[in-house]
């Protein structure tokens, strides 16, 4: 079979201590990089919106634009805004490898994750690169991601059912009302596989949510090859403007 499933969670995936590191924030000595202190700093608990993970006013489930505008997603999580101090280290992690950030990260999506009221699905899938971005990386971040998610979680992760068809323009280089055009038709589900899809709920793994342009295409996508519901958990979630 080509999916994996992880039944026992790592110790990487549950951010536990390990051995001694400085905090990339603070610079002092821990067993994570980024310590307690700073999390508890940095990354304080926000209520967010349940479709599109943008923060909304307590006791507010949708926000405005999810009510008038729903999208194909039926939940979106976030751990973290895509705000100074964690835009830098995402960055970090992404552009110039530093996998050691990624358990900090990362446990702050599956606190979230835990926190929801959602059901878990079945299946993990991470967002997948273009050929090109994939040999200028060296790696997916998504599928990092979506794997120690699911090793902690319990679900399967399948890092080949989802394809990239298309290699567009960076989605951060145009601007919002373009993103959605830009990657139209970019995906397809693997069509030997379908079976492992149908009729099965789906977590979509991305590191950072911006305008959702992405990740409703592929929700799109994934609903018409068979899934059936699609949620979105990823690292980040760029916060409103006036913020």
């Amino acid at each position: 079979m080509f999916f994996t499933r992880f039944r026992t969670p790592g110790r990487v995936a549950l951010g536990l201590p390990g051995l001694p590191s400085l905090c990339a924030l603070c610079r002092s000595w821990g067993g994570q990089r980024v310590c307690a202190d700073c999390l508890r700093c940095w990354a304080p608990a926000v209520t967010r919106c349940v479709r599109c993970a943008i923060e909304v006013p307590a006791a507010t489930r949708l926000c405005g634009a999810c009510l008038l505008q729903p999208p194909p997603y039926t939940r979106a999580v976030a751990g973290l805004d895509y705000a100074p101090p964690w835009s830098g280290l995402i960055a970090r992690f992404k552009f110039n490898s530093a996998l050691d950030l990624m358990p900090s990260l990362t446990i702050q999506l599956l606190a979230a994750i835990r926190a929801s009221d959602a059901p878990l699905p079945s299946l993990a899938l991470p967002v997948p690169l273009s050929d090109e971005r994939l040999r200028e990386r060296g790696f997916n971040q998504a599928w990092e991601i979506a794997r120690h998610l699911a090793a902690a979680l319990g679900c399967a992760c399948d890092p080949r059912l989802l394809l990239r068809i298309a290699d567009t323009p960076h989605q951060l280089g145009l601007p919002p009302d373009a993103r959605a055009a830009n990657v139209r038709g970019a995906f397809a589900v693997e069509p030997l596989r379908l079976a492992v899809l149908r009729g099965k709920p789906v977590a979509l793994v991305d590191d950072v949510m911006t305008s959702g342009a992405t990740a409703a295409e592929i929700a799109r996508t994934l609903l018409h090859a068979g899934a059936s519901e699609v949620q979105l958990w990823v690292l980040a979630r760029t916060p409103r403007p006036d913020r």
